[in-house]
C-alpha cells in the first residue's frame, strides 16, 4: 500500500490491470518564424540554382573600375551577369575576374565572344563611356556566333570598332606602311563616314601591312572589283600653275587618320565585291584613280653632277608626261675619273604613253621587255637624254625629264643590259650656273683695282673743277645775270609810251616803211621798161602811174 494521499486510486490498482495515460506534445507558434525563414531561403536557393547561368573567367591587365559583387555585366545596355570575384593571375601580368551569367546567356560563352571593361575614354574619333561617370564602370559584352564554345576570355582594353549585329562588309587593304591609321579610323565614300578600320597585322614577310576596314550596309554595295581605295589622313597641300589647293577629308581624318574609297568615271563594273577581298591602299588619291600602269621597267642613269634636291619618288617624265617615278638616289666611284657620279634608279611604265606606246610598239617583234628595250635604243640614237631639272625654285626639288637633244654626242646603248641604263646629260641649272662662273671668271681678271685707282683720280679732279667753278664762274655769271636784268629795265623804261625814243623808233620805222615802198615801185617799173636804164626816162607814163595818183605823185617829187 502506498502512504500518499494524494494517488487515492493507487491502492485500487494492484488487483488490476495498470492505467497508462498519453501525454500531449504541444508546440510553440514561435517555431513557425525559422521554419518560414528556412523555406523562403530554400526557395530562394532553389531559384537561383534555376536561374544561374554559366559561370566564366575573364582577364584583364587592370582591375580598374571592376568591383567583386557589384560590376555588372551589359549587352546592348541589358544586364546580362555579374563580377562575383576578383584575383590576380599566377604570374601576376593580369587580373581574372570571375563571372556568372543569367540564364539563356549561352551565345556569350563562344569562343568568338568579346569583353571589355567599359569606361570614360576621350580620343580622336569621339568621346565615349560619359555615362559611366555616375554609374560607374562595367563589363560591356559581344556574343558570338562560332560553334565552339569556352569558358575562359582575354578581355578587350578598349571597344570593339563593330559589335555583334551589325551588317556590313570587311575588306582586307595592303600597303607599304600604316602610317596615321588606326583601329577606329573613318573610312569614307565620297566625303561620308560609311565605315572604319577595325584591325590591321604586319605581313608575314615584314614588307607590308594588311589593314582590314569594316563598310557599313548600305555602302557595302558601292565597293566593286574596280574601286580604289587611297589614304586620306592629314591635309593635302599643292601649289600650281592654277593656285593655292588644300584637300582633306574631315577634322577627324586630321587627327586619327582615315581612309577613302570610289570607283574611276570609266568604270563600268557595278557588281558587289566579294567579302574579304584584298585592295590596294594607295598614298594619296592622284595614283588611286590613275589608269593602269601596266607592267613596270627599272631603268638607271649616271649623272656626274650633283644632285641636291632630288629625292625618291621625284616625278620622272617623258615630253613632259608623267610615266615614273624615282625608287633610288646612290653614289657611285669612278676609279678612271677619279669621281663619285650619282646612280639615280627609276621606275618607268610605257603603257603611260598610250597609243604612241601601242603603235611604236607595233612597228618591233618580239617579247614585251625585248621591245620595250629596242624602243628606248631607238629614242637614245635620236637624241633621247636624261636630264634633272628644276621643279621648284622655291624648295629647290629636282626631277628627271627624259627629252631628245639633237646635239647630244653619240652614246652607246646596250639593249640586253639589265638594268637599262639611259644616258644623260648635264641639267639647265647646271649649265646656268657655269655660264654665271664664267662670267664671274671673267670679272676676277678685270683690272679693277687701276680701274678703281683712275676712276679715284677723276673724281678728285672733278671735284677741284667742281670747286673752282663755286668759286669763280657762278659768282661771275651770277653778277652778268644781274646786269642783263638792269638793260631790260633801261630799255623797258625807254620804250615807254610818250618817251621820245619810242618817237624817234616810230618816225625810224616809217621812212624805213617808204623807201621799201618806193623801191617796189621801181622795180615794177624797170620789169616794164627795161630800155630806160639806157635810153633814159622819156616822155612816157611814169613808173607808178598806174599805180594810183598818190603813189605817182610821190614817186614824181622823190625823182625831182
Amino acid at each position: 500500500m502506498s502512504d500518499n494521499p494524494r494517488h487515492p486510486s493507487s491502492s485500487p490498482a494492484i488487483a488490476g490491470d495498470p492505467e497508462i495515460r498519453q501525454r500531449r506534445v504541444r508546440i510553440s507558434l514561435i517555431w513557425l518564424v525559422p521554419i518560414v525563414a528556412a523555406l523562403v531561403g530554400l526557395s530562394m536557393v532553389v531559384q537561383n540554382w534555376l536561374s544561374a547561368g554559366p559561370q566564366i573567367t575573364v582577364s584583364f591587365l587592370t582591375a580598374e573600375g571592376l568591383e567583386a559583387n557589384k560590376t555588372q555585366v551589359k549587352y546592348k545596355n541589358v544586364v546580362i551577369g555579374r563580377v562575383t570575384s576578383i584575383t590576380l593571375s599566377e604570374d601576376r601580368t593580369r587580373v581574372a575576374a570571375t563571372i556568372e551569367l543569367d540564364q539563356n546567356t549561352e551565345a556569350f560563352i563562344r569562343e568568338d565572344a568579346q569583353f571589355w571593361v567599359v569606361r570614360p575614354r576621350i580620343g580622336a574619333s569621339g568621346v565615349s563611356g560619359v555615362d559611366t561617370l555616375l554609374s560607374g564602370s562595367f563589363i560591356g559584352a559581344d556574343p558570338g556566333d562560332a560553334a565552339e564554345t569556352q569558358r575562359e576570355f582575354i578581355g578587350l582594353e578598349a571597344p570593339p570598332p563593330v559589335t555583334f549585329g551589325v551588317e556590313g562588309k570587311r575588306f582586307t587593304l595592303q600597303t607599304s606602311d600604316l602610317g596615321s591609321l588606326g583601329i577606329g579610323s573613318p573610312v569614307y565614300y565620297r566625303r561620308i563616314p560609311v565605315g572604319q578600320v577595325v584591325s590591321f597585322t604586319l605581313d608575314e614577310d615584314g614588307k607590308g601591312v594588311a589593314v582590314q576596314v569594316f563598310v557599313n550596309t548600305p555602302y557595302d554595295d558601292f565597293v566593286t572589283a574596280d574601286t580604289r581605295f587611297w589614304n586620306a589622313s592629314g591635309v593635302d597641300v599643292s601649289l600650281a600653275a592654277d593656285g593655292f589647293k588644300v584637300n582633306t577629308q574631315s577634322l577627324s581624318s586630321i587627327l586619327a587618320g582615315g581612309i577613302a574609297f570610289r570607283a574611276p568615271n570609266y568604270s563600268t563594273t557595278t557588281e558587289p565585291a566579294a567579302e574579304d577581298r584584298e585592295f590596294t591602299l594607295f598614298n594619296d588619291m592622284a595614283r588611286a584613280m590613275a589608269p593602269d600602269d601596266g607592267p613596270a621597267r627599272y631603268v638607271q642613269m649616271r649623272f656626274d653632277q650633283t644632285l641636291r634636291g632630288l629625292n625618291v619618288d621625284a616625278p620622272v617624265e617623258f615630253l613632259g608626261v608623267p610615266i615614273g617615278r624615282v625608287v633610288s638616289v646612290n653614289l657611285d666611284y669612278d676609279e678612271h675619273n677619279k669621281s663619285f657620279p650619282v646612280v639615280v634608279g627609276a621606275v618607268i611604265y610605257p603603257n603611260r604613253l598610250g597609243a604612241a606606246h601601242d603603235k611604236l610598239l607595233g612597228l618591233i617583234e618580239g617579247s614585251d621587255e625585248e621591245r620595250s628595250a629596242q624602243l628606248i635604243r631607238g629614242f637614245v640614237e635620236q637624241g633621247l637624254r636624261a636630264q634633272a631639272r628644276t621643279g621648284n625654285l622655291l624648295t629647290g626639288q629636282l626631277y628627271i625629264s627624259l627629252d631628245f637633244a639633237p646635239r647630244a654626242p653619240a652614246m652607246v646603248f646596250d639593249p640586253h643590259a639589265r638594268p637599262l641604263v639611259i644616258p644623260t646629260i648635264p641639267g639647265s641649272f647646271d649649265k646656268l650656273q657655269e655660264q654665271l662662273q664664267a662670267v664671274v671668271d671673267k670679272l676676277s681678271k678685270l683690272p679693277i683695282e687701276s680701274m678703281a685707282n683712275n676712276l679715284d683720280g677723276s673724281l678728285s679732279e672733278l671735284r677741284k673743277t667742281l670747286e673752282q667753278v663755286n668759286s669763280g664762274v657762278l659768282p661771275q655769271l651770277q653778277s652778268t645775270l644781274e646786269r642783263s636784268e638792269q638793260t631790260l629795265d633801261n630799255a623797258n623804261q625807254a620804250l615807254a609810251d610818250g618817251s621820245p625814243q619810242r618817237q624817234q623808233v616810230g618816225d625810224t620805222l616809217e621812212e624805213v616803211q617808204r623807201a621799201v615802198r618806193s623801191v617796189r615801185v621801181l622795180t615794177d617799173y624797170l620789169s616794164r621798161h627795161p630800155e630806160s636804164l639806157i635810153r633814159g626816162r622819156g616822155n612816157a607814163e611814169s613808173p607808178a602811174s598806174f599805180k594810183g595818183g598818190s603813189t605817182s605823185r610821190e614817186l614824181n617829187t622823190e625823182s625831182q
